[in-house]
Order: structure tokens, then C-alpha cells, then sequence
């Protein structure tokens, strides 16, 4: 088979630092094709440092001329329309997170991929890390923790500076800083550490177990000011009469050795599990079995993001490889989060609209 024509819509700092280099070590499977960005120049430098064939303010113009996959990184707010067109351009689509503003732009987005036979991902790297790859197959093989009971999520990462307008994140490209309205700005990206950060806690928590969330009452603080949060807590009522809890804060970059501090603490009507992932270990119990309590190497849940651009090619490919980030997992987190933020807004519960 020839190459996959790889574009990329909305080529900015995360594309240029983790997702190009990534793929760049496939040639053998990717050819840089398409590259779409606004910025005339830096659009031109970085068609001419990657080597893409195509290069177009307009993603319209870039998809024209075709793509086998493509990879969507623009602002949030316009996720749903550059990947739908992706899609209908005959691309496997990689969204980066969060997926959409809505849970029913999800819902179509996962419609229409499954009305295409297209591989849908989004861009939640964690899920494919080794560590969390192996917790959740002794989730598997223990026949999982029964109905949740409890939950609690827990995720604390360096971005204040970037949620307050007053700076970057620690691994920007240094060729193409990030834009501040598209983490600052409302309308573009639908919020803030929730929609920046808390979406991959979310996202690897419904991997790992689904959570089936009901409603949500939430609050935000932003203390350091500006039009988004920087730090949000929530109360779930989940499926079963369980309950839960998520907290997210915006960290100091230079604290904990630059890592997230991320925790999932799960507890079922069978048993129980603790992934922590800063601290490298994993436990779990499940009644009428040995406990299992697994410490990885350090360093082990250290944030990467390549494993979701890997497997878009390698599922464009045929080969047998596992989504760990589909397209559904996308929407069942943005449905926590739509109703996380209408909660936050008006200071009432509101029912997570994949439960009605």
C-alpha cells in the first residue's frame, strides 16, 4: 500500500512539538501532505520545516485535494466542523481534546465515522501509556470492581499560566507558541482547566471504568482573574445510587518535577481500585482474589501523547491495533463536562444529557 496522505487542520504549538515529530518517524507509513493554519508565515514555515505538500488557511482547500488521515488540532470551538468535513472528505480523523463543545456535535461526529467506516480518535494520551494500558487489563482479568459506588478524580497540572492570559505551558513548541484566546477565550475554547485539563482525567477515568455520571453540581474559582477558571470541583450522582467527586487545579509549572498529578480512587459493589498515576503504582482488590498492587518504573505515567497518532495510522492501515480513545469516549466526557459547566453557571445540578 502507498502512503497516508496525512493533513493536519490547525497546525499549532502541541501539533509542532508532540504530534509532527511523532509521525515523522513513520515515513515509511505517512507522507506529510496537507497543513492548514491561519498566520501566512508561520503556516509557510512550517510547510517548508515538515515538508507538506499543501498549505492553505483554508482547510477547505487543504481537504480538496485529499487526505487519508488527518489530524484536527484548531481551537475547540471549531472541532466539529473541520472534523466532520474531514471525515466527509474520506479521512480517519484524530481530534485533539476536547473533542467538541456539545455532546451532540460528539454524537453526530461518532454517527457520521460510523455511517463512513471511518477510525474516529481523540487525542487522549494517557490512555495509551504502558502503565494505564496494564491497569486496565487487570481491571479486565478480574472481572472489574462490580457497580461503582464511589468515585473520586483528582488532577492538578501546570497551567496557570496559560489559563490566566500571563504565559505558556512548559512544553510549547518554541516555533509556534500557542495562542492565548484559544485557552483564554471563551467562545473558542468553551472554558477553561475543565476543558484544558480535567477532559484527559475524564477521559482516562471512562476508559478505565465507565462511569455512567447522571448530574453534576459544580463550582470554579479563578483566582489569578481573567474570563476562564483555573480550578473547578464537582459532585457526580452516578448510575446505581453511587456518588463521586472531580477536582481540577491550574499548578505551579515548576512544581513536582513538571508531571501532573493525577488520581482516579474507584470503589465498586466488588471491589476497589487506586491508580496513582503521578506515583507511578497501581492497586486493586476484587472479593475472592489475591490484591494486586503493581509500582512502576518512575517516571512511568508521565504524560506522552504518542500513542494516539500512531494508532490513527496504524488503523488507517488495517493493522490490529486497539482505539483506546474513541470517538464515544469523547462524547460520554463531554457530556460530563457540558453539564459540568451549565452547573458551574447556574449553581444547580443538571442532568449529563447522555443519561436522559
Amino acid at each position: 500500500m502507498s502512503r497516508l496522505r496525512l493533513s493536519v487542520i490547525g497546525a499549532g504549538s502541541w501539533v509542532v512539538s508532540s504530534h509532527l515529530p511523532q509521525l515523522a518517524r513513520r515515513a515509511d507509513d505517512v507522507e506529510f501532505f496537507g497543513v492548514c493554519r491561519h498566520g501566512g508565515s508561520l503556516l509557510e514555515k512550517i510547510r517548508g520545516d515538515w515538508g507538506f505538500s499543501v498549505a492553505s488557511e483554508d482547510h477547505r482547500e487543504v481537504l480538496r485535494h485529499g487526505a487519508d488521515v488527518v489530524i484536527v488540532a484548531s481551537p475547540m470551538a471549531l472541532h466539529h466542523e473541520h472534523a466532520l468535513a474531514a471525515l466527509r472528505a474520506g479521512a480517519h480523523v484524530l481530534v485533539e481534546k476536547p473533542f467538541t463543545a456539545t455532546s451532540d456535535q460528539a454524537r453526530e461526529l461518532v454517527a457520521e465515522a460510523e455511517r463512513l467506516d471511518r477510525h474516529l480518535l481523540v487525542s487522549y494520551g494517557y490512555n495509551y501509556r504502558p502503565m494505564m494500558v496494564r491497569a486496565k487489563e487487570v481491571i479486565t482479568d478480574l472481572g472489574g470492581i462490580g457497580e461503582l459506588e464511589n468515585v473520586a478524580l483528582f488532577m492538578a497540572s501546570g497551567t496557570r499560566e496559560l489559563l490566566s492570559g500571563t504565559g505558556s505551558y512548559a512544553r510549547a513548541a518554541d516555533t509556534a507558541a500557542p495562542d492565548a484566546a484559544t485557552w483564554t477565550d471563551p467562545r473558542m475554547s468553551g472554558g477553561g482547566y475543565a476543558q484544558a485539563q480535567l477532559t484527559h482525567a475524564i477521559g482516562l477515568a471512562e476508559w478505565l471504568q465507565p462511569l455512567g455520571v447522571q448530574s453534576v453540581q459544580a463550582l470554579a474559582a479563578s483566582p489569578l482573574g481573567g474570563p476562564v477558571e483555573q480550578h473547578n470541583a464537582a459532585v457526580l450522582r452516578l448510575e446505581h445510587g453511587g456518588i463521586g467527586t472531580i477536582t481540577g487545579a491550574s499548578a505551579h509549572a515548576l512544581a513536582m518535577d513538571h508531571r501532573d498529578q493525577l488520581q482516579i480512587r474507584a470503589v465498586g459493589s466488588a471491589g476497589q481500585f487506586t491508580l496513582d498515576v503521578d506515583g507511578d503504582r497501581f492497586r486493586m482488590y476484587r472479593t475472592g482474589r489475591e490484591e494486586i498492587d503493581i509500582t512502576f518504573p518512575d517516571g512511568s505515567g508521565r504524560y506522552e501523547c504518542d500513542g494516539p497518532p500512531h494508532a490513527l495510522v496504524d488503523l488507517a492501515l488495517g493493522r490490529p491495533v486497539e482505539n483506546r480513545s474513541p470517538g464515544a469516549l469523547g462524547l460520554a466526557t463531554v457530556a460530563v463536562l457540558e453539564a459540568l459547566y451549565a452547573s458551574t453557571a447556574g449553581g444547580v445540578p443538571v442532568t449529563v444529557r447522555s443519561a436522559r
